[in-house]
């Protein structure tokens, strides 16, 4: 009895290695970010996590601080842009993109320090920048003034965001507010036991929001 020569129908993929390239790199490190925290994410940490010899990553990013503006620029894609309302009101669509950005951030407590600290670059960035003050400027917002306003939302916005992380990644445990019934139980802390950490959020944007359209020409 002979054997079959001929190869099965569908033969399986056989393995491969990961493709490095920018992207993939900024995802494995935000996901290291994520799963192990800022202080211990290190470049030979990433290599070794994803398989690679960890000097591979220099080949694409120059050092650590090069890698974290592609880490960056990976938080501003989760925002998904294109699916925001540009048809709308342009007051909706600023609204709607920095409660995305909040909760972009906020799905990565660890990284937020990261893009706090750096501008994000990226083509699709800067795109969506030109795209948001040519929507004010059609409705009359002169340019200068329109990127006034997105400064004074995306400092509230990603400042906003580093507390609430900060607090979730513990710093409420080195709270000193006295509790109820305590002789030091004051009307700031009585105030702070009616609110949560984030829920002056949206307040705070429609706040600025409507201070600005009362500066408008």
């Amino acid at each position: 009895m002979t054997a079959d020569p001929s190869p099965p129908a569908r033969l399986p993929k056989p393995p491969t290695r990961p493709t490095l390239t920018r992207e993939y790199l900024a995802a494995a490190a935000l996901a290291l970010i994520d799963t192990h925290g800022l202080r211990k994410f290190s470049m030979r940490r990433l290599g070794t996590a994803i398989g690679f010899d960890p000097m591979a990553v220099y080949r694409h990013y120059a050092d650590q601080e090069d890698l974290f503006d592609g880490v960056a620029e990976a938080l501003f894609a989760e925002i998904d842009v294109g699916t925001l309302p540009w048809d709308g009101p342009w007051r909706q669509l600023a609204r709607d993109y920095h409660l995305r950005l909040r909760d972009t951030l906020l799905r990565h407590p660890h990284a937020v320090q990261v893009f706090a600290t750096r501008p994000v670059r990226s083509p699709t960035s800067i795109d969506t920048g030109v795209k948001m003050l040519t929507k004010l400027r059609d409705d009359g917002i002169p340019p200068a003034q329109a990127l006034r306003l997105f400064r004074c939302l995306r400092e509230f916005t990603v400042g906003h965001a580093l507390a609430i992380a900060v607090t979730r990644l513990g710093a409420d445990r080195r709270s000193r507010k006295p509790g109820p019934g305590s002789l030091d139980y004051n009307l700031l802390a009585e105030a702070a036991d009616a609110t949560t950490p984030d829920d002056h959020f949206e307040a705070g944007l429609t706040a600025i929001l409507h201070g600005f359209e009362q500066l408008a020409p």
